[in-house]
């Protein structure tokens, strides 16, 4: 079965329980998919394996209740116990050849990049879409690399084919500038995971997406 890659136009939530401020994963990924997400990716650093899979089992039923995108970051093993959609790894995880070996060809792979060489590299070696950042700093993760601005992002809009999603400090207050660039999908985690009424903030974001998209669209049309 051919793998089904998302609709890339819209939020892509990640999950934190340290930013949720006490609240069960149950809850935090209710609300997100109850607002329309439809890309959660499943993203904890400091759990034991045995509770990630518990949660991830958990986050396989939602989204397929919700008819979302599923995806696991980092652990292949965890993506192919739950059957999520897919897996997002990192430049100095398992390479995206090896990653497909192990999940079959049905599964989506994403990779993050930070350089338009790498942005090449995942193309060639069959990355499905890409994680382009990180835009601004952040402290979501640790061991990050420095920010690439919007150059990089640019680059991306105006030179290579594959879905991608902006990442890295993207918040209420600065989403619109990164659509105004031709973004998108857009990913969040404590401008989501951490506010207080999550269903709330989705639809600010969006809002805010829908107004960069539209200054966007402005300047393609004065370009044309």
């Amino acid at each position: 079965m051919p793998r089904i890659l998302p609709n890339m136009t819209d939020i892509y939530a990640l999950t934190d329980s340290r930013l949720s401020l006490g609240r069960p994963l149950d809850f935090v990924a209710g609300a997100l998919l109850d607002a329309g997400v439809k890309i959660l990716q499943y993203r904890e650093k400091k759990k034991k394996k045995g509770e990630m899979l518990q949660e991830c089992l958990l986050l396989r039923r939602m989204t397929r209740a919700a008819g979302a995108c599923f995806i696991v970051n980092d652990h292949i093993d965890l993506a192919l116990l739950v059957d999520a959609d897919g897996v997002h790894i990192g430049q100095e995880d398992i390479p995206v050849a090896q990653a497909r070996r192990l999940l079959g060809a049905d599964k989506i792979i994403g990779l993050s990049t930070h350089s338009p060489e790498q942005a090449l590299a995942a193309r060639a070696c069959g990355a499905d879409y890409i994680g382009v950042g990180p835009i601004f700093a952040t402290q979501t993760k640790e061991d990050v690399c420095a920010p690439v601005g919007y150059s990089y992002l640019d680059w991306v809009v105006a030179e290579q084919p594959l879905p991608f999603v902006a990442i890295g400090g993207i918040k209420e207050h600065n989403i619109a500038s990164i659509a105004a660039h031709g973004a998108e999908c857009c990913a969040l985690v404590s401008a989501l995971v951490g506010a207080q009424d999550i269903g709330a903030s989705v639809q600010a974001v969006r809002q805010a997406m829908g107004q960069g998209r539209a200054a966007w669209q402005n300047q393609q049309e004065k370009q044309a």
